[in-house]
Protein backbone atom coordinates (compact mmCIF):
# COMPACT_ATOMS: atom_id res chain seq x y z
CA UNK A 1 0.00 0.00 0.00
CA UNK A 2 2.61 2.36 0.28
CA UNK A 3 3.98 2.82 -3.10
CA UNK A 4 0.01 3.68 -4.05
CA UNK A 5 0.07 5.67 -0.94
CA UNK A 6 2.93 7.99 -1.97
CA UNK A 7 2.40 8.33 -5.41
CA UNK A 8 -0.89 10.15 -4.98
CA UNK A 9 0.20 12.18 -2.16
CA UNK A 10 2.41 15.35 -3.36
CA UNK A 11 3.92 15.59 0.17
CA UNK A 12 5.44 12.06 0.54
CA UNK A 13 6.21 11.86 -3.18
CA UNK A 14 8.52 14.65 -2.66
CA UNK A 15 10.10 13.50 0.61
CA UNK A 16 10.84 10.11 -1.73
CA UNK A 17 11.64 11.85 -4.59
CA UNK A 18 14.51 14.01 -2.42
CA UNK A 19 15.60 10.64 -1.24
CA UNK A 20 14.41 9.74 1.83
CA UNK A 21 14.00 6.44 3.28
CA UNK A 22 10.00 6.96 3.99
CA UNK A 23 7.56 4.04 4.09
CA UNK A 24 4.27 3.66 5.57
CA UNK A 25 3.37 1.09 8.41
CA UNK A 26 0.34 0.87 9.45
CA UNK A 27 -1.28 4.26 9.22
CA UNK A 28 2.29 6.17 10.31
CA UNK A 29 4.34 7.87 8.10
CA UNK A 30 7.95 6.54 8.93
CA UNK A 31 11.18 8.00 7.92
CA UNK A 32 14.47 5.73 8.57
CA UNK A 33 17.99 6.55 8.62
CA UNK A 34 17.83 10.20 9.78
CA UNK A 35 21.66 11.13 11.13
CA UNK A 36 21.73 12.67 15.22
CA UNK A 37 24.30 13.28 17.68
CA UNK A 38 24.60 11.35 20.86
CA UNK A 39 25.79 12.54 24.38
CA UNK A 40 29.01 11.36 23.23
CA UNK A 41 28.77 12.95 20.12
CA UNK A 42 29.18 9.98 18.24
CA UNK A 43 26.91 10.23 14.68
CA UNK A 44 24.00 7.97 15.15
CA UNK A 45 20.63 6.93 12.56
CA UNK A 46 17.38 7.32 13.81
CA UNK A 47 13.63 6.70 12.54
CA UNK A 48 11.10 9.60 12.39
CA UNK A 49 7.20 8.59 13.21
CA UNK A 50 4.58 10.53 12.06
CA UNK A 51 0.57 9.46 12.71
CA UNK A 52 -0.87 10.10 9.19
CA UNK A 53 -4.19 12.13 8.44
CA UNK A 54 -5.69 10.89 5.25
CA UNK A 55 -8.36 11.65 2.92
CA UNK A 56 -9.34 8.43 1.50
CA UNK A 57 -5.71 7.31 -0.13
CA UNK A 58 -4.56 10.86 -0.37
CA UNK A 59 -2.53 12.85 2.62
CA UNK A 60 -4.48 15.95 4.26
CA UNK A 61 -2.61 18.35 6.40
CA UNK A 62 -0.93 17.08 9.28
CA UNK A 63 -3.54 17.07 12.29
CA UNK A 64 -0.67 16.93 14.60
CA UNK A 65 2.55 18.67 14.88
CA UNK A 66 4.00 15.95 17.41
CA UNK A 67 6.49 13.08 16.06
CA UNK A 68 8.18 10.39 17.59
CA UNK A 69 11.52 8.72 17.04
CA UNK A 70 12.97 5.57 17.33
CA UNK A 71 16.87 5.64 19.12
CA UNK A 72 18.77 7.55 21.77
CA UNK A 73 18.02 11.42 22.52
CA UNK A 74 19.62 13.54 20.12
CA UNK A 75 21.69 15.74 21.33
CA UNK A 76 23.94 19.11 20.18
CA UNK A 77 27.17 19.00 19.20
CA UNK A 78 28.57 19.87 22.76
CA UNK A 79 26.60 16.36 24.25
CA UNK A 80 23.71 18.29 25.65
CA UNK A 81 20.11 17.07 24.70
CA UNK A 82 17.95 19.06 22.78
CA UNK A 83 15.67 19.83 25.13
CA UNK A 84 13.75 22.42 23.03
CA UNK A 85 12.02 19.55 21.22
CA UNK A 86 11.69 17.44 24.23
CA UNK A 87 7.32 16.06 25.16
CA UNK A 88 8.11 12.49 26.54
CA UNK A 89 10.42 9.43 26.93
CA UNK A 90 8.66 6.25 27.05
CA UNK A 91 9.73 3.01 25.21
CA UNK A 92 6.56 1.79 23.70
CA UNK A 93 5.15 -0.17 20.60
CA UNK A 94 2.98 1.39 17.62
CA UNK A 95 2.81 -1.94 15.62
CA UNK A 96 4.32 -5.04 15.75
CA UNK A 97 7.23 -3.94 13.91
CA UNK A 98 7.55 -0.65 14.93
CA UNK A 99 8.69 0.24 18.57
CA UNK A 100 9.40 4.26 19.46
CA UNK A 101 11.48 5.84 22.46
CA UNK A 102 10.18 9.51 22.32
CA UNK A 103 8.26 12.07 21.25
CA UNK A 104 8.80 15.50 20.10
CA UNK A 105 7.24 19.25 19.58
CA UNK A 106 7.89 21.64 17.74
CA UNK A 107 5.26 23.83 16.74
CA UNK A 108 5.17 26.45 14.12
CA UNK A 109 2.64 28.68 14.71
CA UNK A 110 0.05 27.99 11.72
CA UNK A 111 0.77 24.29 12.02
CA UNK A 112 2.06 22.11 9.32
CA UNK A 113 1.11 22.88 5.57
CA UNK A 114 1.93 19.18 5.04
CA UNK A 115 3.84 16.24 5.47
CA UNK A 116 6.97 17.45 4.16
CA UNK A 117 7.36 20.81 5.60
CA UNK A 118 6.73 18.73 9.27
CA UNK A 119 9.15 15.93 8.67
CA UNK A 120 11.72 17.83 6.77
CA UNK A 121 11.82 19.95 9.69
CA UNK A 122 12.41 17.98 12.61
CA UNK A 123 15.35 16.10 10.38
CA UNK A 124 16.69 19.56 10.07
CA UNK A 125 16.56 19.93 13.75
CA UNK A 126 18.26 16.78 14.10
CA UNK A 127 21.01 16.94 11.63
CA UNK A 128 22.00 20.40 12.35
CA UNK A 129 24.49 19.93 15.11
CA UNK A 130 25.53 16.42 13.30
CA UNK A 131 27.00 18.78 10.20
CA UNK A 132 29.43 20.07 12.48
CA UNK A 133 31.17 16.90 13.26
CA UNK A 134 30.10 14.80 9.82
CA UNK A 135 29.70 17.17 6.96
CA UNK A 136 28.53 14.43 4.44
CA UNK A 137 25.89 13.01 6.74
CA UNK A 138 22.65 12.65 5.24
CA UNK A 139 18.87 11.48 5.70
CA UNK A 140 18.63 11.70 1.77
CA UNK A 141 19.78 8.07 0.93
CA UNK A 142 17.26 7.17 -2.29
CA UNK A 143 16.74 3.19 -0.42
CA UNK A 144 14.13 1.78 -2.95
CA UNK A 145 10.56 1.27 -1.56
CA UNK A 146 9.26 -2.45 -2.06
CA UNK A 147 5.53 -3.16 -2.12
CA UNK A 148 4.40 -4.81 1.07
CA UNK A 149 4.76 -8.25 1.58
CA UNK A 150 0.93 -8.65 2.81
CA UNK A 151 -1.74 -6.25 1.11
CA UNK A 152 -3.31 -4.92 4.02
CA UNK A 153 -6.88 -6.47 4.60
CA UNK A 154 -8.50 -2.51 4.09
CA UNK A 155 -9.14 -0.35 1.28
CA UNK A 156 -8.16 2.54 2.91
CA UNK A 157 -5.28 2.91 5.87
CA UNK A 158 -7.08 2.29 9.58
CA UNK A 159 -5.63 5.94 10.87
CA UNK A 160 -7.77 5.33 13.86
CA UNK A 161 -5.91 2.93 14.80
CA UNK A 162 -2.65 4.89 14.73
CA UNK A 163 -4.13 7.97 16.70
CA UNK A 164 -4.95 5.75 19.21
CA UNK A 165 -1.47 4.14 19.37
CA UNK A 166 -3.04 0.58 19.39
CA UNK A 167 -1.75 -0.59 16.71
CA UNK A 168 -0.26 -3.82 18.99
CA UNK A 169 -3.57 -4.37 20.58
CA UNK A 170 -5.30 -4.96 17.13
CA UNK A 171 -2.68 -7.19 15.63
CA UNK A 172 -4.13 -9.56 17.99
CA UNK A 173 -7.51 -9.51 16.24
CA UNK A 174 -5.27 -10.62 12.93
CA UNK A 175 -7.12 -13.68 12.78
CA UNK A 176 -6.38 -15.93 9.50
CA UNK A 177 -10.71 -16.77 8.89
CA UNK A 178 -13.62 -15.58 11.24
CA UNK A 179 -17.08 -17.05 10.47
CA UNK A 180 -20.29 -15.43 11.19
CA UNK A 181 -23.28 -17.94 10.75
CA UNK A 182 -26.24 -16.31 9.99
CA UNK A 183 -27.07 -12.55 8.28
CA UNK A 184 -30.07 -11.75 10.13
CA UNK A 185 -30.51 -8.49 12.43
CA UNK A 186 -27.27 -9.37 15.14
CA UNK A 187 -25.02 -11.04 12.78
CA UNK A 188 -25.45 -8.36 10.13
CA UNK A 189 -24.33 -6.03 13.26
CA UNK A 190 -21.61 -8.52 13.82
CA UNK A 191 -20.32 -8.05 10.62
CA UNK A 192 -20.35 -4.39 10.82
CA UNK A 193 -18.21 -4.28 13.63
CA UNK A 194 -15.99 -7.46 12.49
CA UNK A 195 -15.04 -5.42 9.34
CA UNK A 196 -13.29 -1.97 11.01
CA UNK A 197 -10.66 -5.15 12.72
CA UNK A 198 -7.73 -6.87 10.59
CA UNK A 199 -9.46 -10.39 10.92
CA UNK A 200 -7.84 -11.39 7.40
CA UNK A 201 -11.27 -13.15 5.89
CA UNK A 202 -14.45 -13.31 7.05
CA UNK A 203 -16.47 -15.62 5.88
CA UNK A 204 -20.27 -14.82 5.82
CA UNK A 205 -23.34 -17.70 5.86
CA UNK A 206 -26.67 -17.21 5.06
CA UNK A 207 -29.34 -18.44 2.06
CA UNK A 208 -32.46 -15.77 2.79
CA UNK A 209 -33.25 -13.09 0.80
CA UNK A 210 -32.65 -9.17 1.97
CA UNK A 211 -36.38 -8.08 2.13
CA UNK A 212 -37.84 -4.51 3.11
CA UNK A 213 -38.25 -5.66 6.87
CA UNK A 214 -34.37 -6.59 6.75
CA UNK A 215 -33.33 -3.46 6.76
CA UNK A 216 -35.21 -2.46 9.59
CA UNK A 217 -32.88 -4.48 11.54
CA UNK A 218 -29.59 -4.48 10.35
CA UNK A 219 -26.94 -1.82 9.50
CA UNK A 220 -26.60 0.59 6.67
CA UNK A 221 -29.67 2.08 4.80
CA UNK A 222 -30.49 0.34 1.71
CA UNK A 223 -31.97 2.14 -1.22
CA UNK A 224 -35.70 1.40 -2.92
CA UNK A 225 -33.94 -0.09 -6.20
CA UNK A 226 -31.83 -2.36 -3.69
CA UNK A 227 -34.70 -3.53 -1.86
CA UNK A 228 -36.29 -4.17 -5.60
CA UNK A 229 -33.58 -6.57 -6.48
CA UNK A 230 -34.07 -8.60 -3.76
CA UNK A 231 -30.44 -9.35 -3.47
CA UNK A 232 -29.63 -12.31 -0.97
CA UNK A 233 -28.32 -11.57 2.28
CA UNK A 234 -25.05 -12.65 2.26
CA UNK A 235 -24.33 -10.55 -1.50
CA UNK A 236 -25.96 -7.62 0.14
CA UNK A 237 -23.96 -7.15 3.13
CA UNK A 238 -20.52 -7.92 1.05
CA UNK A 239 -21.19 -5.62 -1.23
CA UNK A 240 -21.79 -2.70 1.91
CA UNK A 241 -18.60 -3.75 3.54
CA UNK A 242 -16.31 -4.62 0.38
CA UNK A 243 -15.90 -0.94 0.58
CA UNK A 244 -13.72 -1.04 3.67
CA UNK A 245 -12.54 -5.01 3.92
CA UNK A 246 -11.44 -7.07 1.25
CA UNK A 247 -12.06 -10.21 2.74
CA UNK A 248 -15.22 -10.62 2.73
CA UNK A 249 -16.28 -14.05 1.61
CA UNK A 250 -19.91 -14.83 0.97
CA UNK A 251 -21.67 -18.45 1.26
CA UNK A 252 -25.02 -18.35 -0.14
CA UNK A 253 -25.93 -21.42 2.22
CA UNK A 254 -27.27 -21.91 5.68
CA UNK A 255 -24.89 -24.28 7.88
CA UNK A 256 -26.48 -27.63 8.70
CA UNK A 257 -25.51 -30.84 9.69
CA UNK A 258 -24.22 -31.85 5.90
CA UNK A 259 -22.17 -28.85 5.59
CA UNK A 260 -20.64 -27.94 9.14
CA UNK A 261 -17.04 -29.09 7.54
CA UNK A 262 -17.21 -25.69 5.86
CA UNK A 263 -16.57 -24.11 9.70
CA UNK A 264 -13.29 -26.68 9.80
CA UNK A 265 -10.62 -23.81 8.45
CA UNK A 266 -12.03 -21.03 11.02
CA UNK A 267 -10.61 -19.72 14.05
CA UNK A 268 -13.55 -18.38 15.41
CA UNK A 269 -17.12 -18.73 14.48
CA UNK A 270 -20.11 -16.10 15.42
CA UNK A 271 -23.13 -18.30 15.59
CA UNK A 272 -26.42 -15.61 14.84
CA UNK A 273 -28.83 -18.33 14.05
CA UNK A 274 -32.03 -19.69 15.74
CA UNK A 275 -31.82 -22.70 17.97
CA UNK A 276 -32.81 -26.51 16.55
CA UNK A 277 -31.02 -29.51 15.61
CA UNK A 278 -28.62 -27.98 12.80
CA UNK A 279 -27.53 -25.60 15.82
CA UNK A 280 -26.63 -28.72 17.82
CA UNK A 281 -25.52 -30.47 15.27
CA UNK A 282 -23.13 -27.46 14.88
CA UNK A 283 -21.82 -26.63 18.08
CA UNK A 284 -20.85 -30.12 18.43
CA UNK A 285 -18.96 -30.35 15.49
CA UNK A 286 -17.42 -26.84 16.47
CA UNK A 287 -16.38 -28.41 19.62
CA UNK A 288 -15.17 -31.50 18.32
CA UNK A 289 -12.71 -29.45 16.31
CA UNK A 290 -11.53 -26.87 19.34
CA UNK A 291 -12.64 -24.14 17.02
CA UNK A 292 -13.85 -21.35 19.70
CA UNK A 293 -17.16 -19.81 18.93
CA UNK A 294 -19.86 -17.21 20.49
CA UNK A 295 -23.56 -17.83 19.97
CA UNK A 296 -26.08 -15.25 20.59
CA UNK A 297 -29.45 -15.38 20.88
CA UNK A 298 -32.83 -13.22 22.41
CA UNK A 299 -35.96 -13.62 24.37
CA UNK A 300 -38.81 -11.23 23.94
CA UNK A 301 -42.60 -10.91 25.19
CA UNK A 302 -44.84 -8.23 25.83
CA UNK A 303 -46.48 -6.81 28.71
CA UNK A 304 -48.62 -4.24 29.11
CA UNK A 305 -47.63 -2.85 25.61
CA UNK A 306 -44.13 -2.94 26.27
CA UNK A 307 -41.46 -5.65 25.13
CA UNK A 308 -39.05 -7.01 28.21
CA UNK A 309 -36.97 -9.91 27.77
CA UNK A 310 -33.30 -10.66 27.56
CA UNK A 311 -29.98 -11.23 25.26
CA UNK A 312 -27.87 -13.64 25.47
CA UNK A 313 -23.73 -14.43 24.67
CA UNK A 314 -22.91 -17.68 25.38
CA UNK A 315 -18.99 -18.68 24.63
CA UNK A 316 -17.06 -21.72 24.08
CA UNK A 317 -13.43 -22.28 24.18
CA UNK A 318 -10.49 -24.44 25.09
CA UNK A 319 -10.40 -22.77 28.87
CA UNK A 320 -14.76 -23.77 29.31
CA UNK A 321 -17.09 -25.97 26.74
CA UNK A 322 -18.99 -28.42 29.35
CA UNK A 323 -21.35 -25.54 30.94
CA UNK A 324 -23.16 -25.48 27.42
CA UNK A 325 -24.26 -28.80 28.09
CA UNK A 326 -24.51 -29.16 31.80
CA UNK A 327 -25.80 -25.93 32.25
CA UNK A 328 -27.98 -25.67 28.92
CA UNK A 329 -26.38 -22.45 28.22
CA UNK A 330 -27.80 -22.13 24.19
CA UNK A 331 -31.23 -23.69 23.58
CA UNK A 332 -31.64 -25.73 21.16
CA UNK A 333 -35.69 -26.14 20.78
CA UNK A 334 -36.35 -23.68 17.78
CA UNK A 335 -38.03 -20.63 17.73
CA UNK A 336 -40.37 -19.97 20.53
CA UNK A 337 -43.77 -18.90 18.20
CA UNK A 338 -44.88 -16.62 21.79
CA UNK A 339 -41.35 -14.62 21.36
CA UNK A 340 -42.45 -11.08 19.70
CA UNK A 341 -38.95 -11.01 18.46
CA UNK A 342 -39.71 -14.05 15.63
CA UNK A 343 -43.09 -11.82 14.50
CA UNK A 344 -40.26 -9.51 13.03
CA UNK A 345 -40.40 -6.71 15.76
CA UNK A 346 -37.99 -4.30 14.83
CA UNK A 347 -35.78 -3.91 17.65
CA UNK A 348 -31.98 -3.03 15.63
CA UNK A 349 -30.78 -1.62 19.51
CA UNK A 350 -31.40 -5.09 20.95
CA UNK A 351 -29.83 -6.95 17.64
CA UNK A 352 -26.86 -3.64 18.01
CA UNK A 353 -26.16 -4.55 21.64
CA UNK A 354 -26.34 -8.32 20.99
CA UNK A 355 -23.65 -8.03 18.21
CA UNK A 356 -21.78 -5.51 20.44
CA UNK A 357 -21.28 -7.43 23.62
CA UNK A 358 -20.86 -10.38 21.28
CA UNK A 359 -17.65 -9.00 19.43
CA UNK A 360 -16.28 -7.49 23.04
CA UNK A 361 -16.70 -11.15 23.70
CA UNK A 362 -14.48 -11.70 21.05
CA UNK A 363 -12.19 -9.24 21.51
CA UNK A 364 -11.29 -10.22 25.10
CA UNK A 365 -10.86 -14.19 24.08
CA UNK A 366 -7.71 -12.81 22.09
CA UNK A 367 -6.31 -10.15 24.00
CA UNK A 368 -7.36 -6.65 22.94
CA UNK A 369 -9.53 -6.61 25.63
CA UNK A 370 -8.65 -7.33 29.54
CA UNK A 371 -10.31 -9.98 31.14
CA UNK A 372 -10.34 -10.60 34.37
CA UNK A 373 -13.55 -13.00 35.31
CA UNK A 374 -12.88 -14.68 31.44
CA UNK A 375 -16.84 -15.07 31.80
CA UNK A 376 -18.49 -17.61 29.12
CA UNK A 377 -22.01 -16.90 29.83
CA UNK A 378 -23.67 -13.10 30.32
CA UNK A 379 -27.02 -12.59 29.87
CA UNK A 380 -28.65 -8.54 29.95
CA UNK A 381 -31.64 -8.05 31.29
CA UNK A 382 -34.42 -4.74 29.24
CA UNK A 383 -36.02 -4.04 32.68
CA UNK A 384 -33.57 -3.25 34.78
CA UNK A 385 -30.57 -2.54 32.77
CA UNK A 386 -28.55 -5.83 34.30
CA UNK A 387 -26.18 -8.04 33.04
CA UNK A 388 -25.40 -11.03 34.25
CA UNK A 389 -21.63 -13.01 33.73
CA UNK A 390 -20.96 -16.70 35.16
CA UNK A 391 -19.46 -19.82 33.63
CA UNK A 392 -16.24 -18.66 34.48
CA UNK A 393 -13.16 -21.09 34.16
CA UNK A 394 -12.24 -23.43 36.92
CA UNK A 395 -9.48 -21.55 37.61
CA UNK A 396 -10.91 -18.26 38.16
CA UNK A 397 -13.81 -19.43 39.93
CA UNK A 398 -11.17 -21.30 42.66
CA UNK A 399 -8.98 -17.46 42.88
Amino acid sequence: MSPSLISRSEDLKRLHDEGYDIAVDGAYLVISNVPYLDSESTICYGTLVSTLNLAGDRTARPDTHVVAFAGSFPCHADGLPIVQIAADSQRQPLTPALTIDHTFSSKPAAGYADYYEKMTTYIRILATPVRSVHPSATARTYAVIEPSAQESVFRYLDTATSRAGIGVAASKLELTKVAIVGLGGTGSYVLDLIAKTPAREIHVFDDDTFYSHNAFRSPGAPSLDELRAAPSKVSHFRGIYDHIHRGIVAHECNITADNVDELREMAFVFLCFDGGPAKRAVVERLQVLDIPFVDVGMGLHEVDGSIGGTLRITTSSSERHDHIWAHNRIPFAGVDVDDVYARNIQVADLNALNATLAVIRWKKLFGFYLDFDREHWSSYAIDGNHLLNEELPCRAQAA
